[in-house]
């Protein structure tokens, strides 16, 4: 045990008969112990407490006023949560009843009066031996708690950024840059933000949109980085990133990852059912699937691919408004054009 700690350790004395604070005090002087506060008044004993966070509390038990009983009621409101302050109950009354009822109302031992030095000594090195192996216990357990969410924080850092890496595999196969996925993803963070969508929600949306197009992966070069436009038939090829994305992201029991299977699954979907894989309509769609179609189309439009030019943002903003109630949601529409304008004035 650090002795200096011991040594150091703060005392508040209450007790209304200064005979008794001044022979404590002599006691625990002699035994090593300086930093003592007093009071006869009980009453002070939420302001003294708050002002020198005692180590070891001495309380008599019988006083005018407000007694040792009611002291432990107030103590109890005090104390944090978990912490350990002994409190020594000094009192004449050695009845059972006595002592049995300021054990049960939080008190931790008692000495009886008049006071054996020795005992007195005693009983508070023991009661400061256990206050200080807590404190230290305390001590290691939020280190360990530190410790440990510094590391869940890195082991989560490490899974976004596995899964962003992830993410943008499909993208280097038709995107020089490869940060296709990571614009779509920002727009449908905008866009879900002025939904009012949770910061929760916002948040998985931005973490799973670059997913969006890992199927792609699965379609051949020969279509995939076709110039042109596609036969139907290399169409209806290329239309299976949707199902090949999901059944990739299938079963995973990260919600950011069953979140990503149901955007792959359903950004292509429209609000009229003329999208696919599934035909579905309105709100059948699930919202994150409305909110990364717009991002995914505005971000494709005004960027050059193998098959097209890069339009100008005005043309883009121009058809989206011109799709609105057929391939998009008109809502998700508004609130993406809401996002546009934020952007501006920034």
């Amino acid at each position: 045990m650090d002795e200096l700690w011991l040594k150091g350790a703060k005392f508040l004395i209450i007790d209304d008969q200064e005979f008794n604070i001044s022979l404590l005090e002599r006691i625990l002087r002699h035994a090593g112990f300086a930093n003592l506060v007093s009071t006869m008044e009980p009453k002070q004993l939420e302001a003294l407490y708050q002002e020198h966070q005692p180590d070891i509390i001495l309380l008599d038990l019988h006083m005018p006023e407000m007694d040792g009983y009611k002291a432990l009621e107030v103590l109890k409101g005090l104390k944090r949560e978990g912490d350990y302050l002994p409190v020594l109950i000094l009192t004449a009354d050695v009845t059972q009843e006595a002592k049995k009822r300021v054990l049960h109302e939080g008190a931790n031992d008692f000495i009886t009066k008049p006071f054996d030095r020795t005992e007195v000594v005693l009983r508070i090195q023991n009661l400061l031996r256990t206050r200080y192996y807590h404190l230290q216990l305390q001590d290691q357990n939020q280190h360990l708690e530190k410790r440990v969410k510094e590391r869940t924080k890195e082991l989560k850092q490490a899974k976004f950024e596995i899964l962003q890496v992830l993410g943008r595999t499909s993208e280097y196969r038709d995107d020089a840059t490869g940060q296709h996925t990571q614009r779509v993803a920002q727009l449908a963070g905008q866009i879900a933000s002025v939904l009012e969508l949770s910061e929760h929600e916002v948040e998985l949306i931005e973490r799973a949109t670059p997913f969006h197009d890992i199927g792609k992966i699965g379609i051949p070069d020969d279509i995939l980085l076709k110039p042109g436009r596609f036969t139907p038939d290399e169409f209806e090829q290329m239309k299976m990133h949707t199902k090949i994305g999901a059944n990739i992201l299938e079963g995973s029991l990260f919600p950011v990852l069953n979140l990503a299977r149901t955007i792959a699954l359903t950004h292509h979907e429209k609000w009229d059912g003329t999208g696919y894989p599934n035909g579905l309509s309105g709100e059948e769609i699930p919202l994150a699937g409305r909110i990364v179609a717009i991002a995914d189309f505005f971000d494709a439009l005004t960027h050059v691919r193998p098959y097209k030019r890069a339009w100008t943002r005005e043309e883009a903003l121009d058809e989206i408004r011109k799709q609105s109630g057929s391939h998009f949601d008109p809502r998700v529409v508004d609130a993406f054009m809401g996002v546009v304008q934020m952007n501006d004035k920034q």
